[in-house]
């Protein structure tokens, strides 16, 4: 059957993104939450005239106030590794590891006391929301992968299956060959490499298995996927199953 490309083509949307594919504002608020009051505590320091002895102070008697460090500086770990010349060192900001005075050095030599001191933030926690809020768009390559796979999800609903019944999720290819009894030795390099599909759809002329398109290609573009033969070693009959695979093991 000759394909009409154009029309394929046409069937492309500029993007898939929500509203909430941007920023998951959920995830940022609770992450502010969780170190709300420490950073209300750090927040004396603003505009401090003695911010060192002010900071050892508050370390001293607040030491849970230790693990919002990191954040300030736009890092999730609690640990932070730095080299000079005096050597390499690693800082552990979930617990005092280090000395009140070494905690002082780092946030003196990291740039946090000016940023503190001289008045270039206001209020900590707005800060820190906005410093999540900049982390959090890492998250949408993840997100963009789920939204695919809910529009995919969605589409295969329309057209009248059922999720376990006709359609099924996240399949390898030895869960295809035991259900459907079908030799698909060929895409496995005989059984050596496993591969995963998102969906799997199973009428009663034949079963497709595939992948959510990673980019803005359109289901109607993956449901017309070539098919390949896979046939059953019991009866011999040949089922067409289009494939697209989203993990290989």
């Amino acid at each position: 059957m000759k394909r009409n490309f154009t029309e394929w083509l046409s069937t492309f949307r500029d993007s898939i993104a929500t509203y909430s594919y941007y920023i998951d504002f959920g995830k940022v608020y609770g992450n502010v939450e969780n170190i709300k009051i420490e950073l209300n505590i750090l927040n004396s320091l603003i505009g401090s005239k003695s911010i060192e002895k002010d900071f050892e102070n508050i370390l001293s008697k607040y030491p849970e106030t230790l693990k919002c460090i990191p954040i300030l500086l736009a890092v999730r770990n609690s640990e932070i590794s730095v080299s000079d010349e005096n050597g390499s060192f690693v800082f552990d900001f979930s617990t005092s590891k280090q000395t009140v005075s070494e905690y002082s050095d780092f946030m003196k030599k990291s740039g946090l006391f000016d940023l503190l001191q001289n008045h270039l933030v206001n209020n900590l926690v707005d800060y820190v929301t906005g410093v999540e809020t900049g982390l959090d768009s890492n998250g949408r390559k993840n997100r963009g992968g789920h939204l695919m796979e809910d529009l995919v999800e969605s589409y295969i609903k329309k057209a009248g299956f059922e999720k376990d019944k006709n359609y099924f999720k996240e399949m390898y290819i030895h869960e295809i060959t035991e259900k459907w009894n079908v030799d698909l030795s060929a895409i496995s390099n005989q059984g050596k490499m496993e591969k995963r599909f998102d969906f799997v759809v199973k009428t009663e002329s034949r079963s497709k298995s595939f992948s959510a398109p990673g980019k803005s290609a359109l289901l109607r573009a993956t449901f017309s996927e070539p098919a390949e033969s896979a046939t059953s070693p019991e009866t011999g009959a040949t089922e067409e199953i289009a494939l697209s695979a989203s993990k290989s093991t």
